[in-house]
């Protein structure tokens, strides 16, 4: 990491004045920066960071950490020298606050226009308007946290329709129920019931986030109910075990008929979890609000929360609750549900089905599909399915177990092997574990479009048509394959296409990234037969990019930039969850929409009927098991490629894999032990790398090679130790 006289040599080459302390407000910034008539990147490029990071900083979603916030206030403080800002533009200076009175009169009448509130900066922002107070007279102490740690976007770039944010936490304390957005701002909500408070969120809140996509369309406002605010309106502060199996309240229940009653309408899911409450458009404006009621578990504690706290979310004060979900929303989406669901939502608002496109002879607007979408069902293949799907019904015997000549089985890695003599000579056993791999193996990665078309045959195989291949690959020897003139172990590293590492057989059904691989390796592939998509597209790359930047930008915050190597970088790693919560939460929560998305391309029946009917998943155009084949084919073949890299530039084999974490025995306790490293200290080239960014590593943890052998003794054989290896327990979670 540059130090920070490196960093003010930098900058000295775009400035030669004296530092100053303070930044200014991130208006000012970009204003000095564009006034001097510098890019973003320049300013990256001296300050050894990322074009993004400036942007967040002239922003204020993000603000600059030391050694590197001295050296941007420096530049900063020459810039204002050189272009002051002109007089109009001067503050003024801040009078004592002036706060709005609260108008208590009749509904019917129209309340007095409340006195301008003029608040210091540095205060949470408080709604100017019959139904606000100031954040800072909150009847709780902890209020004053919300106000504004770190912001999401410059009041510049805020929707006017959405200014109050994405989302609003609902809580009452003594009869007065508050609505907690992002930013510190707290709004009294007159409504006394659930009908009048979703009519109060479309008429006057102002929530909502604008669509990630033109052709998109706006998300929806979301409340989050409290316990408290259950009771105030009615609502039980938990389900009953027979609600809980249905996952809705009954029929007959007194605010399922207030919500009928009210003319309100509710999807098929009904009043549950994640209630979504609507009414009939207004033209093209969407009049939907959707309930997340936390006490009824509608943020899994698991993905949203703390395993071992599983109360942290329902105990947090709603300040801070909104703080971590609207920070979600800005850099992810708003939540549609598990992050499961909000990661496959995330598709679509990346890549809309349809627009609106004008036709020339009537010069009405029509929907139209768009290329590089999934926009239609179309048939399914039989080896590509679950078994429980309807159209396996009647091939095969009850209780069968498909081959993988009858089945994709495309799996993450499960594999373990003994450790040879010379292996336990060395007393430690080092897991590696592969950030966010499931969202960097669909990076750049070409998928399916259409449906499938069946080439019978013995086709050619063609490495841009992605699809499912049956083909034999049991020639392939690992230890005839010469990696930078070197050649490997084969009987020491996993076979790449099975997930259980094992060597294939015979014919089998793969995905095209791993026929490809075998390509790669220098083997002949004769496939059988295939079933291929010709339209294909990268269309996970922006859906990538957004979670990659959610990623990237959380381990920022919590002190782990992507100029951090070798130790500086396990150190930031291993204090990352002692600076804040939010983002100790925020970095779960990314990195299970990233996986939990990529399973539910191929979401299976989980009870709702009975085997081989038809079940509620199988109606979305994203259901895509090929695609989740391609990803997760794509994720085992490229670890595979860094195992015969590493095999061949260190002589180091992997002793166990599970899914992405690797365990290496080492001579020492850390990953700088046995990660080989050129003589110039640098990663070997095609090895695993630490780092932050997705698809490098990072340390999941180290035991003795004495506890493996007590471990395999104890369970009567060796088994697969590589997630029982944490010396960080939320290590690998959610990868």
């Amino acid at each position: 990491m540059p130090t920070e006289n490196e960093l003010f040599s930098a900058v000295d080459a775009l400035l030669e004045e004296v530092a100053q302390d303070d930044l200014p407000t991130p208006e000012e910034r970009k204003r000095l920066r564009e006034a001097a008539g510098l890019s973003q990147e320049q300013i990256a490029k001296a300050l050894k960071s990322r074009r993004e990071t400036i942007g967040n900083w002239e922003s204020g979603e993000t603000e600059p950490r030391p050694p590197k916030r001295a050296a941007y206030a420096r530049l900063l403080e020459g810039l204002a020298a050189r272009f002051p800002a002109p007089a109009a533009d001067a503050p003024a200076a801040t009078p004592a606050s002036v706060i709005p009175e609260v108008f208590t009169g009749p509904a019917s009448e129209t309340p007095p226009a409340p006195a301008p509130a003029v608040i210091p900066p540095s205060r949470p922002k408080v709604a100017a308007t019959s139904t606000a107070r100031p954040a800072t007279s909150s009847r709780r102490p902890g209020a004053k946290k919300a106000a504004a740690k770190k912001t999401t976007a410059s009041a510049a770039a805020v929707d006017p329709r959405f200014e109050n944010g994405p989302l609003a936490v609902i809580d009452c304390e003594d009869g007065q129920v508050s609505a907690y957005c992002v930013g510190g701002l707290v709004l009294d909500v007159p409504a006394k019931t659930v009908p009048a408070l979703v009519d109060w969120t479309l008429a006057e809140a102002k929530l909502g986030q604008a669509r990630l996509h033109r052709n998109g369309r706006d998300a929806d406002p979301i409340l989050v109910l409290t316990t408290s605010a259950l009771e105030r309106f009615g609502l039980p502060t938990a389900l009953s075990e027979e609600e809980r199996h249905a996952g809705r309240l009954p029929a007959g229940h007194k605010v399922v008929k207030q919500v009928e009653r009210a003319g309100l309408q509710m999807t098929q899911r009904g009043f549950g979890p994640w209630a979504r409450l609507y009414r009939d458009p207004e033209g093209s404006r969407r009049r939907c609000v959707q309930l997340c009621i936390l006490p009824w578990h509608a943020l899994d504690t698991r993905e949203w929360g703390k395993k071992d706290q599983p109360e942290l979310l329902l105990t947090m004060h709603p300040a801070d609750l909104v703080q971590y979900l609207g920070l979600y929303a800005a850099r992810v989406m708003t939540p549609r549900g598990s992050t499961a669901t909000t990661g496959l939502e995330l598709m679509t608002a990346l890549r809309p089905p349809t627009r609106a496109e004008k036709n020339p002879a009537t010069g009405e607007f029509e929907r139209a599909y768009n290329e590089d979408a999934l926009t239609q069902l179309y048939p399914v293949v039989p080896c590509e399915v679950p078994d429980e799907h309807p159209i396996l019904k009647g091939q095969f015997a009850r209780h069968h177990l498909r081959t993988p000549a009858e089945m994709l089985m495309e799996e993450p890695y499960d594999w373990c092997r003994p450790l040879t003599d010379e292996e336990c000579a060395n007393p430690y056993l080092v897991v590696v574990d592969i950030n966010m791999s499931f969202a960097a193996a669909a990076n750049g990665l070409a998928v399916g479009l259409n449906g499938p078309t069946h080439l019978t045959g013995n086709p050619q195989f063609d490495p841009a048509l992605p699809g499912s291949w049956l083909v034999d690959l049991s020639h392939v020897d690992l230890s005839r394959v010469r990696v930078n003139g070197r050649t490997v172990d084969g009987s020491r590293l996993p076979s790449p296409f099975t997930p259980k590492g094992d060597h294939p057989e015979g014919p089998a059904w793969y995905a095209t990234p791993t026929v490809q691989y075998a390509v790669e390796l220098g083997f002949d592939v004769a496939p059988i037969e295939a079933y291929v998509r010709t339209q294909n597209g990268r269309y996970l790359d922006s859906w990538y990019k957004r979670l990659r930047d959610a990623y990237v930008d959380t381990m920022a915050d919590m002190g782990v930039t992507t100029d951090l190597q070798g130790q500086e970088f396990l150190e930031a790693m291993a204090r990352r969850k002692q600076t804040d919560l939010t983002m100790a939460l925020l970095e779960t929560a990314v990195k299970a929409t990233a996986k939990g998305a990529i399973g539910k391309l191929r979401q299976r029946s989980r009870g709702q009927v009975p085997y081989y009917e038809p079940y509620p998943a199988l109606e979305r155009v994203n259901w895509r098991p090929d695609i989740r084949a391609a990803v997760l084919a794509n994720q085992r073949v490229g670890l595979h490629r860094k195992l015969m890299k590493t095999a061949a530039a260190a002589d180091l084999y992997p002793v166990a894999i599970g899914t992405d974490a690797i365990v290496y025995p080492s001579p020492g306790p850390s990953p700088l032990d046995v990660l080989p490293h050129t003589p110039e200290g640098k990663p070997a080239p095609g090895t695993f790398r630490l780092g932050v960014s997705p698809g490098m590593v990072k340390h999941q943890g180290t035991q003795t090679v004495l506890w493996a052998e007590q471990q395999f003794e104890e369970r009567g054989g060796v088994f697969n130790i590589s997630n029982l290896i944490k010396t960080d327990q939320s290590a690998g979670e959610g990868e």
